[in-house]
């Protein structure tokens, strides 16, 4: 039984762009001395009359097909444009499940849904797919599978495309000469990846983190499970978790209510029921810092650092606590030339071109990672450095300035999270996987208002440990070796 249930989502007022009257009082024929001191800059007076930016939130209606699946829609009429997400609680963290170390089932399994069904074969597919000018894909991540459709909405290309959907969903072929190209194929992107520094650390940095966590392998497999995927590995990992109770439904663009719910039907009603996927187990944090080289030939060192982070929160509370991280870590490591880090390891001290970190949360705890490279010589200077920024941001906190800035900096460019269809949509289908009210998008702005100082600094102290930091570099030289050596 379907269950309708709209909901208007508030207009929220932003404050507008401090820049947009950049040009307003100047003089178009003064003359500016270039020599001049830099005293102060001038006030700005247009600013005084800029009217706050009215921000409208699109309005999402909530329904449920009849297989049980949850729907979220916003009606976009705008463009003639229809995006559609279906999301399933089975990324590569289920690999595990399907056959014991078969690390990049999720990930085959993805990419053999578009290529071939029982009606029709790889090429009148792909054929299919561009006469419609249609974009069908699908991707495995860690905890999630994703297949997703952007149509134009007339009944003379959705129709088929929907079509397609529901038989790459529910008819795949999962040729086996297909899969034998697609395993050959990724076996030479698993080879190049050992020439690349920057994969090599972060496999490294997640095998250590995670253990044997779910989370601790790649999802596009190894070099050593790739071989062994079977077509019945992926037999079962679509009976298993491609079904109705494992999926959700995010649809945006020039539809009635009338037609998403019919659309929404369409797309699962020839989904097995199936069950849930259970609950990720939790991984456990490090109990005291790691420090891992892996011997590459470059000039650079490559260093990612961090620890576990936090899961996805779901409660008011438990994400008024990641908006107050989200303000403290932007000061800390963002990735402008504001941020802390930035400021000290690349312009005071130049020893990197770039640094940034930032929290991935997950359904499990996902990692907290700060990244850059540098020369081989300066990589022990570099990340001493970067732990004394942290260190001292945890220990005195940001300041008042600082977090006023990053503040607005987020209220103004929440807009742009939903500007376009695509975006409206990539949003209702994270909200929808992860069982997230509509207040977590209506209460945005007021969660960043709520913020305080002491409680940003406060949340900033009980997240980082950057004494027990997972620090994981690949370069020329081991840095803690050549640092003893001295």
């Amino acid at each position: 039984m379907s269950m309708g249930i709209a909901i208007g989502l508030a207009t929220l007022t932003v404050p507008a762009y401090a820049d947009t009257a950049m040009t307003d009082n100047r003089a178009p024929t003064a003359a500016v001395d270039a020599n001049a001191p830099i005293t102060a800059l001038s006030k700005l007076s247009s600013l005084d009359t800029v009217k706050p930016l009215q921000v409208t939130v699109p309005n999402v209606d909530h329904f449920e097909t009849t297989a049980g699946v949850p729907v979220s829609f916003v009606r976009a009429a705008a463009l003639p444009i229809v995006d559609i997400d279906l999301r399933f609680n089975a990324g590569s963290a289920r690999d595990g499940n399907i056959r014991s170390e078969g690390f990049g089932i999720a990930n085959m399994t993805a990419t053999m849904l578009t290529q071939g069904s029982q009606s029709l074969n790889e090429n009148e597919f792909t054929r299919a797919v561009e006469t419609l000018g249609i974009n069908l894909n699908s991707s495995a991540y860690k905890d999630m599978f994703i297949v997703s459709l952007r149509s134009l909405s007339d009944d003379e290309h959705l129709l088929p495309a929907i079509d397609l959907m529901t038989q790459m969903l529910t008819k795949p072929t999962f040729d086996q000469q297909i899969l034998a190209r697609n395993k050959a194929r990724l076996l030479v992107g698993l080879q190049q990846q050992k020439q690349d520094p920057g994969s090599l650390a972060s496999l490294a940095f997640n095998q250590a983190l995670y253990g044997k966590h779910p989370y601790a392998h790649p999802s596009s497999g190894t070099l050593e499970s790739v071989p062994s995927i079977e077509r019945k590995d992926l037999i079962d990992f679509q009976n298993r978790y491609l079904v109705a109770a494992n999926a959700s439904l995010a649809m945006t663009g020039n539809l009635t209510l009338i037609q998403a719910k019919k659309l929404a039907e369409d797309i699962t009603v020839n989904l097995s029921m199936g069950k849930a996927a259970a609950v990720l187990p939790e991984p456990k944090p490090l109990d005291k810092s790691q420090h891992i080289h892996i011997p590459f030939p470059s000039s650079q060192t490559t260093v990612l650092m961090g620890q576990l982070g936090s899961k996805r929160a779901t409660d008011p509370k438990a994400q008024q606590q990641q908006t107050n991280f989200a303000v403290g870590n932007d000061v800390l490591a963002g990735g402008d030339f504001n941020a802390r880090l930035m400021t000290e390891i690349r312009q005071n001290l130049g020893y990197t071109y770039g640094i940034s970190g930032s929290m991935s949360p997950m359904l499990a705890r996902g990692p907290y990672q700060i990244g850059f490279s540098t020369r081989n010589d300066k990589a022990r200077a570099a990340i001493d450095a970067s732990l004394e920024v942290i260190n001292d941001t945890l220990d005195n906190g940001i300041t008042s300035t600082e977090m006023r800035l990053t503040t607005d900096n987020l209220k103004n460019s929440f807009p742009m999270s939903f500007a376009s269809n695509a975006g409206i949509n990539g949003l209702l289908g994270m909200m929808n996987f992860y069982q997230l009210p509509d207040s977590y998008l209506i209460d945005y702005v007021s969660r960043i208002d709520q913020v305080q100082l002491s409680e940003v600094n406060q949340t900033m102290r009980d997240t980082l440990e950057p004494d027990k930091f997972l620090i994981v570099t690949v370069g020329q030289d081991d840095p803690w070796e050549k640092r003893a050596n001295k």
